[in-house]
This record gives C-alpha cells, structure tokens and sequence, in this order.
C-alpha cells in the first residue's frame, strides 16, 4: 500500500494565478493602442462554486484560508455538497456555523442584489439560504408518472430539482435566469478594477491625478511622456561621462606620447654617443692603418737598398 503525502497549504495560489490571468488578458487588451473589446472573448471568471464537505460542523482551516484569498478576486458562492447526507436539522445548524466563520474571518461572499424589485423577493430568498445546499445525481428515477434526476435511497428519492430536497434548482436559476449580468458586472467594476489598479500601480502606472480619473490612453502618454523625460536625462548624462572619458583618454594618451617621446630622445642620443664613439675609433684606426703603411713602406724601401749593395 502506498501512502501520499499531499501539501495543499498552498493550493488555493494555483486558483488566484489562474484567475489573475485571466484577468491580465483582459487588460493587455484593453492597454492595446488598437484594442477591440468588443470582439474580444472575455475568459474572466465570474463565479467561483466553493463546495464545502457537509462535516456537520465547521469548515476547515483551508477552507478559511483559500476563501480569503479568493475573496477580492472573484465572486464567491459557498455550496454545500453532498447535503443529503446529513439530516436538515443538522444542515441548518451547519449553514449557521459557516457563516458565522465566514463573518469572523471577514471573508466577503457574492450576495445576490436585491435593489432591483422585479428580482428583490427572490433574490432575498436565495440569500436567506446561503450557503446552499446541493445533491447531484446521474440517474433518473420515476417519480410518480414522470422521469427526474435523483438519488435513489432504501429510505425515499432525494429529487435534485425539487426544492423541498435540495437548493440546486435555486441556485441555477439564480446564476443562470436572474443574476448572471449582475455577476459580470460585479467582476469588471471589483474585482478586475483592483487587479487592474494593483497592477498598473506595479508598472508605475496610475488612473488618476490629483484624484481626478483619467482615461488609459491620457495614463499611457503621461506615463510615455516621462519615460521620453528620464531617457533624455539618461542620454545626457551618458554624453557628459562619454565626453569626460575621451577627456580622460586624451590625457593618457597625450601623457603616453610624452613618454614615447622622451624614450626616442634618449634613444636618439645613445645611437649618437654610440656613433661618436665609433667614428673616433674608425678615425684612429685609420690613422694607425697609415702609421703602419708608412713603415711598411719605410722598411721595403729599406730592404730594396739593402739588395742593391750587395
């Protein structure tokens, strides 16, 4: 048998990275000279379904952790799993608990709006059972002279779309028939505005001056305009040290050719004093070749009387 150790400390991260893309998509879109939001397809994430294991008694200490961190990226809906596996007294004790958790960890989840009268009474419903509680099934079962999606227990039938059993049908009609614009609109005017704020403030961006909202295209040529100042800056400021190290260059090479010189004067005065001293002893060899010429001259001169006496 083998044993898995799994660290899920950090796993909720996987979800806010995958969510933070999404929504950096959007706004390298949207920071396009020639951008197109109008064709552009939107991948943002409207809706997070947080299920919660139906314990019984109290969420877990990650899923405080990963809610928390989700919080202020997306629209969370706290759901309840699995919830026909405990009794309804139970359930109701356990929805009170998780919200009473959330709200001591001040932990922000999606409510539906209730300031529109047409959808005010049962959205005012829905919120009045949140967390919901859902039951899934891939079976049908024949209830009565109909076919319905449900479970099939020895005790009954837990129908998956009747109200009575479960909050699936609220909650689809809920996201789906009524509140789904609410839900984008949420998303862009929250949670992608702090991204978008966060991360402009990261690339030294700003959507506002003197508190005054400005457009991002006004952002982006200021933000232009006082890069063009800094590189202006740079570029003199490279021109003053490229000019004060050809300065500098000149001098050695000026101090170098100084030298260069000295050597060759010095140098120039060996070869003469060298010279010198060889034209004076070619001077006095040639007057010892003479000396010795006039001798040998002397004495052949010598040698030939010498011969003719005799």
């Amino acid at each position: 048998m083998i044993y898995l150790n799994i660290n899920k400390d950090e796993s909720f991260k996987i979800i806010g990275d995958f969510i933070d893309e999404q929504f950096q998509s959007y706004l390298d879109e949207e920071l396009k000279i020639k951008r197109n939001l109008a064709n552009y397809h939107d991948t943002r994430i409207h809706v997070c379904l947080y299920f919660i294991n139906p314990t019984g008694h109290s969420l877990k200490a990650l899923d405080l952790v990963t809610m928390k961190y989700l919080d202020m990226k997306v629209n969370i809906i706290p759901i309840i799993a699995k919830s026909d596996t405990i009794s309804k007294n139970e359930l109701q004790r356990f929805k009170q608990n998780i919200l009473n958790e959330l709200n001591s960890a001040g932990i922000k989840i999606y409510r539906f709006p209730v300031d529109d009268e047409t959808l005010a009474e049962e959205n005012l419903k829905a919120n009045n059972l949140l967390p919901l509680a859902i039951v899934g099934s891939n079976e049908t079962v024949k209830v009565g002279n109909q076919y319905v999606r449900a479970r099939q227990y020895p005790w009954g039938v837990v129908q998956v779309e009747n109200e009575n059993h479960c909050d699936f049908k609220k909650l689809r009609d809920s996201l789906i028939e009524k509140n789904m614009l609410d839900l984008i609109e949420t998303t862009h005017s929250k949670h992608y505005e702090i991204f978008r704020r966060n991360r402009l403030t990261e690339l030294g961006l700003t959507d506002s001056v003197d508190g005054k909202q400005v457009s991002i295209s006004d952002t982006l040529e200021m933000k232009r305009n006082e890069l063009r100042k800094e590189l202006e800056k740079r570029e003199q400021q490279l021109k003053e040290k490229f000019i004060e190290k050809v300065k500098e260059k000149e001098l050695d090479l000026k101090e170098s050719e100084k030298q260069i010189n000295e050597q060759l004067t010095d140098i120039k005065k060996q070869y003469k004093d060298q010279k010198d001293k060889c034209d004076e002893k070619w001077r006095l060899l040639e007057q010892e070749m003479n000396v010795f010429e006039q001798r040998k001259r002397a004495n052949m001169e010598t040698i030939k009387k010498g011969a003719k006496k005799k």
